[in-house]
């Protein structure tokens, strides 16, 4: 994973929560919190919140005297978050690295995290650090996505904006969001961090967005794709995205688009 491959700062926050949201983690999120919330914990850590889609759907489905720390490595999107959500004296919000949580042992019934471990530099250290904060029979929560050709919109935009830097083409995508999604693997590391009882269900759901200008834009500009297209040629951000945008509307039709996204959904026994 590159260095820029973590960096979700400047104006990505903000395209990320209005439009990267609703395309993609809206629908997994409302899992999240399903998921989360059956096991009625009293205590719950978020990682890798990004700009909070799983705090806003998980909190309301929390008891009153829940206690919910959400963190995330990129404080700007922390801030963004937190902004979202709005007042909640359950919610304690704080920047922190999934690979070294600042929090004692045995704190939290479930550690929950969306989308995130693909991110992490050394996932079975980012899965024993999960591990040794949950409460004994605790649960650790969390999804990642399917290979790029499972997601469509995701596919297409690479495939695109490949074609305009044939030499050096962006690969964010496909090798960081969609880098992460060997069953096999997963479960090994998992095993490695100590877990037991690991459960992956596979879910396949619909991607919608107004117009393939929104979900083209969504992707080249609310994701650190468009930290590596910049860094290329800033010149170019718009022409990739035109063409990110004719990509999807060539498969999908002109007006209000919709494609295959896929996600593993992983529940493991601390």
């Amino acid at each position: 994973m590159a260095d820029n491959d973590k960096v979700f700062a400047g104006s990505i926050p903000k395209f990320y929560d209005t439009l990267m949201v609703p395309l993609i983690f809206g629908a997994y999120a409302a899992d999240m919190a399903e998921l989360v919330a059956a096991f009625s914990p009293a205590s719950v850590l978020e990682t890798a919140a990004g700009s909070g889609v799983v705090t806003r759907a998980l909190a309301p489905k929390l008891g009153a005297d829940a206690r919910y720390v959400v963190t995330d490595l990129n404080q700007p999107m922390l801030d963004y978050a937190a902004i979202r959500q709005g007042a909640d004296g359950r919610i304690e919000w704080q920047q922190a690295d999934a690979l070294d949580l600042p929090f004692e042992d045995a704190s939290f019934d479930v550690v929950c995290c969306q989308f995130g471990a693909m991110f992490f530099p050394d996932r079975v250290a980012g899965y024993t650090e999960a591990r040794r904060v949950l409460k004994p029979g605790g649960r650790f929560v969390f999804s990642v996505w399917d290979r790029i050709e499972e997601n469509a919109f995701a596919d297409e935009v690479t495939n695109a904006v490949a074609a305009l830097f044939p030499h050096d083409p962006p690969r964010f995508l496909a090798r960081t969001p969609h880098g992460y999604h060997d069953i096999a693997l997963i479960r090994e590391e998992l095993s490695r961090a100590g877990f037991t009882g690991i459960e992956v269900e596979t879910r396949e759901k619909l991607s919608r967005a107004a117009s393939a200008r929104d979900a083209a834009t969504a992707y080249c500009q609310g994701t650190p794709l468009r930290n590596e297209i910049e860094a290329r040629d800033a010149g170019l951000l718009q022409l990739a995205t035109d063409r990110a945008t004719q990509a999807i509307a060539s498969r999908h039709g002109e007006g209000p688009v919709a494609g295959k996204i896929q996600a593993h959904v992983i529940v493991a026994a601390g």
